[in-house]
C-alpha cells in the first residue's frame, strides 16, 4: 500500500490550534511498516480544475486580501501556497496510487472548507476537488464518491460538486458546528452534540450502502480525527475505539464493492496532541490490515 508524506506540511504556526507536527508523527510511527512516497506539487492548472483562475492569481501573487486571510483563519506568509500546492499533489498521487493498487493514503490533504473562489477554516485550496477532476479530466475515472467524516461539515467540496452528476459527495459531521453556511451534498448527516460511538456507528452503516450505490470509480475518504471525545473543534464524543471501527466500515465497503480507496487524514485538535497522532495512526493501521489480508 502506498503512502504518500512530505516533512513539508509542518508549517510553523506559532499558537495556532492546527496541530501540523502531527504529519511528522505519524509518519514516524508508520515508517517501519510501510514506505513513504514524496509528492509532486499540483500545477496551478490543475488546481484551475477546482478553482476560479482570479483566486489563483492571488493566491500566486501573493495578493490574498486581508478578508481572505481574515477568513482563511491562517498567519498567511509568503511561500504558504507552494506548501498546500505540494499537499494537493499528495491528494492526487495517493489517488492515483489507489486507482493502481486498490487502497492508499495521504499524510495530509482534507482540505474541504476551500470553495472555487476562496479560502475558508485553514484550507487554501481544495485537494481532494484538484484530485477528483484531474482524474476525470485525464479519463482515469468517470465517477467519484466522497466520504467526509471529519466533524464540520464539506461545505466547500459540496459547493464545487453541486452540479457534478459524477460525484457523489457525503458528509456526516456534527450540525451545530463551524461552518454555519453548509451547502446541500449529495446525503448529509448532521449529527447532534455528543452523539458517541453507537449512534454514530449506526448511522454510518445505514448510509455506506447509499454512497456505494453511486457506482464510484474511486473513494475518497476524509478520516478526519475530530469527532473524537477530546477534540478541541468537535463535539461528537466518539471515543478511539469508535474511530477505528469507523475506519473498518469505510475501508469494508470499498472492499467488499471493489472500489479503489484513497485516504486523507483531514482535521484533528485534542487536547493532547498525542490523541490525534494516534487516532491517524490507526486509520492507516486499518487500512493496512485491510492490504495484507487481501
Amino acid at each position: 500500500m502506498t503512502v504518500v508524506y512530505s516533512p513539508a506540511y509542518e508549517l510553523s504556526l506559532p499558537g495556532h490550534i492546527w496541530p501540523t507536527t502531527k504529519y511528522r508523527l505519524v509518519a514516524g510511527r508508520i515508517a517501519s511498516r510501510v514506505a513513504l512516497a514524496e509528492p509532486a506539487a499540483a500545477s496551478w492548472e490543475q488546481l484551475a480544475l477546482a478553482h476560479t483562475g482570479e483566486y489563483l492569481q492571488r493566491l500566486r501573487d501573493e495578493q490574498l486580501t486581508p478578508a481572505e486571510i481574515a477568513t482563511l483563519e491562517l498567519p498567511w506568509r509568503a511561500g504558504m501556497a507552494d506548501v498546500f500546492r505540494l499537499m494537493a499533489g499528495g491528494t492526487l498521487d495517493a489517488a492515483r496510487a489507489a486507482l493502481s493498487g486498490g487502497l492508499a493514503a495521504h499524510l495530509g490533504g482534507g482540505l474541504h472548507h476551500a470553495f472555487a473562489n476562496h479560502g475558508e477554516g485553514f484550507c487554501p485550496v481544495n485537494d481532494v476537488a484538484v484530485a477528483v477532476r484531474t482524474l476525470q479530466g485525464s479519463s482515469e475515472i468517470r465517477r467519484a464518491a466522497i466520504v467526509d467524516l471529519d466533524v464540520h461539515h464539506g461545505n466547500g467540496t459540496a459547493m464545487i460538486f453541486e452540479r457534478d452528476a459524477g460525484v457523489f459527495t457525503f458528509s456526516m459531521h456534527q450540525q451545530h458546528n463551524y461552518p454555519l453556511f453548509k451547502p446541500r451534498s449529495d446525503l448529509d448527516i448532521g449529527l447532534a452534540d455528543g452523539s458517541g460511538d453507537r449512534a454514530y456507528l449506526g448511522r454510518l452503516a445505514a448510509a455506506l450502502p447509499q454512497v456505494m450505490a453511486s457506482r464510484p470509480d474511486l473513494v475518497v475518504y476524509l478520516a478526519g480525527a475530530d469527532p473524537y471525545e477530546h477534540d478541541r473543534l468537535g463535539g461528537l464524543a466518539l471515543t478511539k475505539e469508535g474511530l477505528r471501527q469507523r475506519d473498518r466500515l469505510v475501508v469494508a465497503a470499498a472492499r467488499r464493492a471493489r472500489t479503489p480507496l484513497v485516504t486523507v487524514l483531514a482535521g484533528g485538535y485534542a487536547a493532547e496532541p498525542a490523541d490525534t497522532v494516534d487516532i491517524h495512526v490507526a486509520t492507516i493501521e486499518v487500512m493496512l490490515d485491510a492490504a495484507n489480508a487481501a
